[in-house]
């Protein structure tokens, strides 16, 4: 008599969120260095850069929050965030503007809206999809428990 395998439905590993709130710091120093002139992107893309670091830190962000989300999922998260945020800044009532003024919520919020910026923030969360694409693969090849990767 054949015996049927169990499939074991399909699960995403989960991210380390000390990993995360790290890599975020990274990038968050890589952006405002950016913005500082301290990195070296060609001038002609102006603060774009820096928008889609941004972005990348919005994607590390929801993967810190829920470390087991699919990528996809993850991805479309951060992306309604990004987008929300950014048309956010078309509401320009006092109060928000005020709030704006503080240093943390203009990193946060912005000031303007730029529709190019919408694609700045899709270059950062497919970078840093990217970049967990890699790290899930990575982990999938880890023995679990083990702390070695896999010999194949």
């Amino acid at each position: 008599m054949d015996v049927i395998p169990v499939v074991e439905p399909f699960s995403v590993p989960r991210r380390n969120r000390l990993v995360l709130v790290l890599l975020a710091l990274l990038v968050i120093a890589l952006g405002l260095a950016s913005r500082r002139g301290l990195v070296p992107f060609p001038a002609a893309l102006g603060n774009y850069p820096g928008d889609a670091l941004w972005a990348w830190v919005v994607l590390l962000c929801v993967a810190w929050v829920q470390p087991a989300m699919p990528r996809t999922r993850l991805v479309a998260w951060s992306l309604a965030i990004a987008f929300g945020i950014e048309f956010l800044q078309l509401y320009q009532a006092p109060w928000m503007q005020a709030l704006r003024a503080n240093k943390l919520a203009y990193l946060v919020l912005g000031n303007g809206f730029d529709p190019l910026d919408l694609v700045a923030y899709g270059v950062g969360i497919a970078l840093g999809a990217a970049v967990d694409g890699v790290w899930g693969c990575v982990a999938a090849r880890r023995v679990p428990g083990s702390g070695h990767a896999a010999r194949h």
